[in-house]
């Protein structure tokens, strides 16, 4: 592995990565993405319910209440999530109580309300703190390189591991898009804090690979060695780093996945995406481009 041509084999990463986006960004277009109360405003109740039911009689019933534009959803053996439009207190009283009258005892998990206004700001902030993190990373990550800008400007280094991070942002939200439709897994504020997770574990690794990159052209600054020559031998060095931290990590949100809380599912499995996409990224994207990249100014 330590002579692996990675390098060398450029055009298949990037045509994987390619048609992983290109996918992504279909499924994103094609089902849409299924946006929590959180972002659009309404109501949302949670409930575990003693006897067995049908979803579609749930939704029946909520229509004899005059509730019509509802999503209900099985979440599990005896869950069951209401999503409709901003509701009293008093209002949700009465749906509970009409539900309990047919299902017998019910337990009731989570109750939310949030109004459209405030789920329109949180969209907004949600979309600066993505756009300044990424500017300011740019900033940071030329100034550190600073001391390798040949024959790669350090800014491209940037620009290059924001590349990498928005690839990994990417493929979740395309997951999302489709797993949003199939069972109703929702962008949430959650997953907003999955995505700012995941941005920040891309980076880091793509850094660790372009840091020993930066160490190798300091060493080598004098030796035969090509650019291309260099990075690689740079890419195996921390390949075995970089795919070890990646599944020690998998293997406990696997564990919190399958063990831990129904409401923490999703978070988790963007996380595992995320993870899987950024181990992928630092590697066989980021690393690849940045050569393709000296190759064309040349």
């Amino acid at each position: 592995m330590k002579h692996f041509d990675l390098i060398g084999r450029s055009y298949t990463w990037l045509g994987l990565s390619a048609t992983m986006v290109t996918l992504s960004i279909l499924a994103i277009a094609i089902f849409g993405l299924n946006f929590g109360i959180d972002f659009t405003g309404g109501s949302l109740i949670e409930l575990d319910l003693e006897n067995s039911f049908e979803v579609a009689d749930v939704r029946g019933q909520l229509e004899e209440l005059g509730y019509d534009d509802t999503t209900v959803q099985e979440a599990g053996e005896g869950a069951l999530f209401i999503r409709l439009e901003g509701i009293s207190q008093e209002e949700h009283d009465v749906i509970v109580a009409s539900l309990a009258e047919s299902y017998g005892e019910i337990d009731e998990l989570r109750f939310e309300s949030i109004g459209p206004v405030i789920g329109q700001e949180l969209k907004k902030k949600s979309s600066i703190a993505l756009i300044l993190l990424s500017v300011l990373i740019v900033f940071y990550v030329a100034w550190t390189f600073r001391k390798v800008s040949k024959p790669v400007a350090s800014w491209k280094y940037g620009i290059l591991t924001l590349v990498a991070a928005a690839h990994d942002l990417i493929l979740p939200l395309g997951v999302f898009a489709v797993i949003g439709s199939l069972v109703g897994y929702q962008i949430d504020t959650a997953f907003v804090a999955a995505l700012l997770t995941i941005l920040g574990y891309s980076i880091n690794d793509t850094i660790v690979v372009f840091d020993r990159t930066r160490e190798n052209l300091v060493t080598n600054r004098h030796s035969d060695e090509s650019f291309g020559e260099i990075v690689n031998k740079s890419v195996m060095q921390s390949f075995a780093r970089s795919i070890n931290t990646s599944l020690t990590t998998l293997l406990v949100l696997l564990a919190i996945f399958f063990f831990g809380g129904s409401t923490t599912k999703s978070f988790i499995l963007a996380l595992m995406i995320g993870i899987l996409s950024g181990a992928y990224s630092s590697i066989f994207l980021a690393s690849p481009l940045l050569v393709m990249w000296n190759k064309k100014e040349k």
